[in-house]
């Protein structure tokens, strides 16, 4: 018996404006020269990426290593620049600048990381560090009662918030993590393999988080990640990612059943399998 499971059926309507779109990125990096004087060379990390994340959507994106996941997904977040290419949030136009000026997207749009720790500052406690966004944000009412809240959805006690992230367990980190993400009421999410470093266990219980946070309360969100095991049991579809460019982006049970690019079987075939 196959491992995975198909993804709910959860097709949105082509005619809704999407939440988050990127229309033909393309993003090089230099090259070390090979000797002095000599052409400086370029990577192509995208070429020519399409993509449209619709609301209330779950959208994978799978790729190899090197195949251009991260540059991605800096560039949707506005932390990098596109050569080419352009980011919009609804119907306006993102590009990187000043933190004031993108408060707007921020707000629309979180970011949950692979490694808690590396955003989580162990000085801080756990509800200061939910609350860290809101102020940020300028995002009003009440912050404590807000806090409360994005700590209950991610099924964490409140009196975690007294606690700083080295009392935390990995579990319990990465749920702190999403509920910072969740604080200032974001319309989409992008997740970063977000349960790559957690055991089976606890890697089950945050993925059915995500699955209930869409299913429950209506949000998009972007699942940047290498494991299509995972992938099917959040996304109705998937993208995928090879050399910087888009070569499959189907429904998640058609590419499973039936991949058609090398990368994309590849994947597939990576995908463990138990007994029958």
């Amino acid at each position: 018996m196959n491992a995975v499971l198909t993804a709910r059926e959860a097709v949105p309507s082509t005619t809704v404006t999407p939440v988050l779109q990127a229309r033909g990125l393309r993003r090089t990096h230099p090259l070390p020269r090979r000797r002095p004087w000599a052409p400086a060379g370029r990577l192509t990390a995208l070429d020519g990426v399409d993509l449209a994340l619709a609301p209330g959507e779950q959208l994978g994106v799978v790729g190899s290593s090197g195949s251009g996941k991260s540059t991605l997904l800096r560039l949707l977040l506005a932390l990098d620049a596109p050569d080419a290419g352009t980011v919009h949030c609804g119907d306006r136009a993102v590009s990187p600048g000043p933190a004031r000026r993108l408060r707007w997207f921020r707000r629309q749009v979180q970011y949950v990381p692979q490694d808690p720790a590396s955003t989580l500052d162990p000085r801080m406690t756990v509800g200061a560090l939910v609350a860290e966004p809101l102020r940020a944000l300028g995002v009003p009412g009440d912050h404590r009662t807000a806090v409360a809240t994005a700590l209950e959805r991610v099924r964490l006690d409140a009196g975690l918030a007294s606690r700083r992230p080295g009392e935390l367990s990995g579990g319990q980190a990465q749920r702190v993590a999403l509920a910072r993400a969740l604080a200032p009421a974001p319309t989409v999410l992008l997740a970063d393999e977000p349960v790559s470093g957690l055991d089976l266990a606890v890697r089950a219980q945050v993925v059915e988080l995500l699955a209930e946070l869409g299913r429950d309360r209506g949000l998009a969100l972007l699942l940047v990640s290498h494991d299509l095991s995972v992938v099917s049991r959040l996304c109705s579809r998937t993208l995928v990612l090879d050399a910087g460019r888009v070569v499959e982006d189907r429904p998640t049970d058609q590419l499973l059943a039936t991949p058609r690019h090398p990368a994309a079987r590849a994947l597939v075939e990576a995908v463990p399998h138990l007994p029958a």
